[in-house]
């Protein structure tokens, strides 16, 4: 899985601000919509309507929302770090510092699964998510992410 292809530089931030879950998923939903010219309210409808099915914080200051796009043909990504943690009810109550976003479209449901896959391993390799906390500048940020990650 070649991660590069699906979250690249340009669609990485640092330093986002929301005050609650919902609000990071608007603000998540507006940089996907400028990113990937999709409709900001398509984008925001799905990604709840999957937060309502259950949390996509995974633990460890971790959340990967994600969701299928009409008029998404392959799957692309974001990468963010809050400005301060917050609750995204994750099972083990950490406040989450980190959301990896990935979308996709309803033709590429098994793709997708590959790339959560590949996005879950990445977080949990030896001082990765360390590294991410630490990063200064976006660019240290992504880098962190994304190096040796072409699995």
């Amino acid at each position: 899985m070649n991660l590069p292809n699906i979250i690249r530089p340009e669609h990485t931030f640092i330093g986002v601000s929301a005050p609650t879950k919902w609000r990071a998923l608007q603000t998540i939903a507006d940089k996907a919509a400028k990113a990937f010219s999709v409709d900001g309210q398509t984008i925001l409808k799905a990604l709840e309507a999957r937060e309502k099915l259950g949390s996509t914080g995974i633990g460890n200051g971790i959340a990967i929302p994600h969701a299928a796009i009409d008029g998404m043909t392959s799957p692309r990504g974001l990468l963010l770090r809050f400005a301060q943690p917050l609750d995204f009810e994750a099972i083990d109550d950490i406040a989450t510092d980190i959301a990896v976003v990935l979308l996709f479209g309803e033709n590429n449901r098994g793709e997708y699964l590959n790339v959560l896959s590949a996005i879950a391993r990445r977080l949990q390799s030896d001082g990765v998510l360390a590294a991410m906390r630490k990063a200064r500048t976006v660019d240290e940020f992504y880098s962190d992410f994304i190096a040796d990650s072409r699995v």
